[in-house]
């Protein structure tokens, strides 16, 4: 395994990534600040995956086109800047503006970083490999939730987006200086018009919003049920509700493990199943134990299928694989933007977060069934 390219790929992983929850920590601090509301906090949020979302196909279409290592260099520097112009933001849309910003930058990241992975593995060693890539996304995006906080007390949140901008310009220089290139290979591109009607890549996408949608819906409010349903410390269901996310750094490169020895449809089904399982546990909400025990099948079960959705996106359209993979994650995104607000308006409606986990629950069995068109064949 090519090693270096792996260790870059994740480094480029890790670092974009802080910028999906960097603010998240942030929010007391920022609404002393700009004296916003909540619905105005979550806003952030969505302002980046919004733009994370429209820039997945341009992202990969450009990483295709021009190669991964020319597009991960000028978004990675995108990425920077964005967090120091948030650093300096004078109003609270000021930092919607530049958070939003941010997400053309962390779009870009993602598909060309899976183009790289791709364009620099093949064989057994993509799935893994794809899989650690997918780990390390993860583990940006939790790691902040943890180190933010630490920079508070002396920096300020200022210095917070100082600090993600730092990591961003590290890694960014380590990318120049390090990453191995891709050789350039000359593959038909086919038509793109050809690659949106593609049912499969379609099918991916579904799977991808009951895989990384649903794990990102779930650990919005995971934190709040446990506080709510059992009394529950902050501080402690925060720490506990963490870890539907962080399993992702084990369970995505294991996928890609176990893709070497099981059909991906067989994974992507069990893994849906557990999904379910793991929604439907969450609803009762009667027992401490059986809800932390959720969580963790949860976390392993959204990681699983990682490897397998982008690698054979890729292999549906060689010529433009980081174009159909960023398809693949917008449909996903969608589950966040829509899945977010819709469990919170539920959990209003009827007083109780049991509706909300049956749907999600109920929607990972309807994908679970539709897993079973997956086409394996090239």
């Amino acid at each position: 395994m090519n090693k270096r390219a792996l260790a870059a790929g994740c480094a480029v992983g890790f670092a974009f990534s802080a910028n999906y929850t960097n603010h998240a920590p942030m929010v007391p601090a920022l609404r002393g600040e700009f004296g916003f509301d909540n619905t105005s906090a979550g806003l952030l949020t969505t302002g980046i995956f919004l733009t994370h979302a429209l820039m997945q196909i341009p992202g990969g279409r450009l990483a295709d086109r021009f190669g991964p290592v020319r597009v991960l260099t000028l978004a990675l520097a995108w990425v920077a800047a964005a967090n120091l112009a948030i650093a300096f933001a004078s109003s609270y849309w000021l930092l919607l503006f530049w958070k939003a910003f941010a997400g053309i930058g962390t779009g870009a990241c993602f598909t060309a970083g899976a183009r790289y992975i791709v364009s620099s593995f093949e064989g057994r060693a993509l799935h893994v490999a794809q899989g650690f890539f997918g780990g390390s996304v993860v583990l940006g995006s939790g790691f902040v939730l943890f180190a933010i906080p630490q920079l508070l007390g002396a920096f300020g949140w200022r210095g917070g987006f100082v600090g993600s901008a730092i990591v961003a310009s590290l890694v960014w220089l380590g990318w120049i200086l390090s990453a191995p290139p891709v050789a350039a290979k000359s593959i038909a591109t086919g038509s793109l018009i050809e690659m949106l009607r593609s049912r499969q890549l379609w099918l991916l996408g579904l799977i991808q919003m009951a895989s990384f949608g649903l794990v990102i819906v779930v650990g919005t409010w995971i934190t709040t049920l446990l506080k709510t349903a059992f009394q529950m410390p902050l501080r402690q269901a925060g720490l506990m509700g963490s870890a539907v996310l962080l399993l992702g750094i084990v369970s995505r490169p294991l996928g890609g493990w176990l893709l070497h020895r099981t059909r991906i449809r067989i994974l992507v089904q069990c893994a849906l199943l557990a999904n379910a399982a793991a929604c439907c546990a969450l609803a009762w909400g009667q027992w401490l134990e059986l809800t932390l025990a959720a969580i963790i099948v949860l976390g392993i079960g959204c990681g699983l299928p990682y490897a397998g959705l982008f690698n054979r996106a890729a292999a549906l359209f060689p010529g433009r694989a980081g174009a159909a993979m960023g398809l693949v994650n917008m449909v996903g995104i969608l589950m966040i933007l829509a899945g977010a607000p819709a469990v919170g308006y539920l959990a209003d409606w009827s007083g109780q977060f049991r509706s909300s986990f049956l749907a999600l629950g109920g929607f990972s069995i309807v994908a679970a069934l539709a897993a079973t068109a997956i086409s394996e064949k090239q």
